[in-house]
């Protein structure tokens, strides 16, 4: 892989590590002050990317919210808006989804090469959808959907995102994308929310799942940030 962008993982967790439960109905993990950081650092971004099993589970616009900051970036040549990603191996997407009707940003789908045709006449002019072949990537139970975007290549993804001149990507879930990121050591900063509760359930969709992760206690992560926001907390990690 050539250069990247530099790509920061955002996501909040209980207490017990899960980032949903196994409702209907989306499990909200933070308050008004992290929604508001939140925003605050995607306006810093040139892209956000989600997995397609998110996409279809929570359905988000990925917009900032904010018109301060969205006439910020505009002052800077910038879009209101940093550019939609998302990564798809079955190319089962939704062309009414917010994350394609939502705002005008830039949209990209990477998708896996049995997908790729099908989706790109489904979308129309929804999206782009790229080629972005690659090995199998983790998935199984809880994995926030099942489609992280297995089969899709992260190192060509990167680089053609890098391409399009994404210097800083922010990396928003699910569990099998945060996993294929961090698993393979493409993580440059972590920001992690911790809600004080439990959710306890084995079914719903867990912050990684497992396996092996160049950080481990061996190479550990540094932390940069500890931050109470209200009853929740944010951990700041830097890995590059």
């Amino acid at each position: 892989m050539g250069e990247r962008p530099y790509v920061l993982l955002s996501c909040a967790m209980s207490v017990d590590g899960y980032i949903d439960d196994n409702t209907p109905h989306r499990l909200l993990l933070s308050n008004d002050e992290d929604f508001d950081r939140v925003d605050a650092v995607r306006a810093t971004c040139d892209a956000i990317l989600v997995g397609a099993g998110t996409v279809r589970r929570d359905n988000p616009r990925l917009l900032v919210r904010s018109p301060e900051r969205g006439r910020e970036r505009a002052a800077r040549g910038l879009p209101p808006s940093p550019a939609k990603v998302t990564l798809t191996a079955t190319g089962d997407l939704d062309p009414d989804a917010a994350f394609f009707t939502a705002g005008d940003a830039e949209r990209i789908v990477y998708a896996a090469p049995s997908a790729v045709s099908k989706l790109a006449d489904r979308l129309g002019g929804a999206a782009e959808v790229v080629d972005a072949r690659g090995p199998a990537g983790p998935a199984g139970p809880g994995s926030g959907g099942g489609d992280g975007g297995d089969g899709v290549d992260l190192g060509r993804v990167l680089s053609d995102l890098y391409g399009r001149g994404v210097r800083r990507l922010m990396v928003e879930g699910g569990t099998s994308v945060h996993t294929r990121f961090l698993r393979e050591d493409l993580v440059d900063e972590l920001h992690l929310v911790v809600a004080p509760f439990f959710v306890g359930d084995p079914a719903a969709p867990r912050f990684v799942l497992g396996g092996d992760f160049p950080r481990d206690r061996r190479r550990r992560m540094d932390l940069a940030e500890a931050r109470a926001m209200g009853d929740v907390t944010l951990l700041r990690y830097l890995l590059s």
